[in-house]
């Protein structure tokens, strides 16, 4: 609160704080608002995007920032799009968005599907507000390699995977996997892929290694580079450790500012060979391209932005390497293949607003 007594003109909050910004009773000493990773405030249902709604018109100059801005498809756009022109766009309200632009399908009619033109439609209503930069054509980046590293499940974990995605459930030694539906189940084969499990209780038990001596086998042929592990599960990061014997540093939640300058530097400097972390808490903010240039998908989330933001960490402007090499551990015959085809169609989508934006706005140009 102090600082917000300050008479200084600029103040920064991170988006999990805007509830505490209004509620302070702050909010009408502003008049310009600069959302930055604007994909956060996509969903118009949140406390967040809520508490800030009824304060956007005060702000006489809006401007959004992101890299990301469909991460799961069209339907993102809606909040980020209502933060600079209230709706006038898109429309006042997510349930007209919808409407305007997507069909209602899928079970129970939870799923929302484009309409035949509603691609072609939404770039020409946002096309004004948008102003496009891409790395590529500013700056010399590095080339991105991307490489799946397939590994196949032992026999038996690969009955136990089939009988949970089929069956919903599965016996293994410290008492039967049960997925109350299919949406659990999903999760559970997720795991059982990278090679443990956790019951109803939060205890894990180990199905397989295949990952981990896939990991180890990546690692070997890196000769001791520089190299950041992305995790999906807690009981991935403990196997990881324990399968390379040794504590490998963590980038997560609850470290202290000084701690994770400290593993920064470290392994900016090359001091620190391996970091470990999960995408979810390490997708923002960090520069760890000092001396990295290889990253390895132990598990591999259904996030395209936590995807996206993650490598972004290390294919970045400071990159002195010619090439950034992305690494996928994956099980065959198993939902690792789905997860990634679906990242891939994500980023095909959100490419393909992004040159459409740039498309249609030089046609403009070049009709005026």
């Amino acid at each position: 609160m102090g600082a917000l007594s300050e008479t200084t003109n600029i103040h920064l909050i991170n988006p999990e704080a805007v509830e505490w910004l209004v509620q302070t009773g702050y909010m009408d000493r502003y008049d310009v608002l600069v959302v930055d990773e604007s994909s956060k405030f996509k969903d118009s249902q949140t406390k967040r995007f809520k508490s800030l709604k009824p304060w956007i018109p005060q702000f006489k100059r809006r401007w959004i920032l992101t890299g990301t801005p469909v991460p799961n498809g069209l339907m993102d756009l809606f909040g980020q799009i209502y933060i600079l022109d209230l709706g006038r766009a898109l429309g006042r309200f997510i349930t007209h968005y919808r409407r305007n632009y997507f069909i209602q399908s899928g079970f129970g009619g939870y799923t929302w599907s484009p309409q035949p033109d509603a691609f072609k439609r939404i770039v020409e209503k946002i096309s004004p507000l948008i102003l496009q930069l891409s790395s590529e054509d500013y700056l010399k980046m590095p080339e991105l390699i991307n490489t799946t590293v397939e590994v196949d499940l032992p026999s038996e974990a690969l009955k136990i995977y089939q009988s949970v995605e089929n069956e919903f459930i599965a016996e293994i030694e410290n008492g039967p996997i049960v997925a109350a539906n299919a949406a659990v189940a999903g999760v559970k084969c997720r795991q059982i892929a990278n090679g443990a499990v956790y019951d109803e209780e939060g205890h894990w038990s180990p199905i397989h290694d295949a990952k981990l001596e896939a990991l180890g086998d990546l690692l070997e042929e890196l000769g001791g580079a520089p190299v950041i592990i992305l995790y999906e599960f807690d009981h991935d990061r403990e196997r990881i450790q324990s399968f390379l014997g040794q504590p490998i540093p963590v980038l997560g939640s609850g470290l202290g500012e000084k701690r994770l300058s400290a593993l920064i530097d470290g392994f900016n400097d090359g001091h620190i060979p391996i970091l470990l972390g999960h995408p979810a808490s390490m997708g923002h903010g960090l520069n760890l391209q000092g001396s990295c240039y290889h990253i390895i998908w132990f598990g591999i989330p259904w996030n395209l932005e936590h995807y996206i933001q993650a490598i972004a960490r290390v294919y970045r402007q400071g990159q002195k390497s010619n090439s950034v090499f992305v690494y996928h551990i994956a099980a065959v015959k198993t939902l690792d293949i789905h997860v990634l085809k679906t990242l891939i169609k994500k980023d095909q989508t959100q490419s393909s607003l992004l040159r459409a934006i740039s498309t249609y706005r030089h046609e403009q140009l070049e009709r005026a």
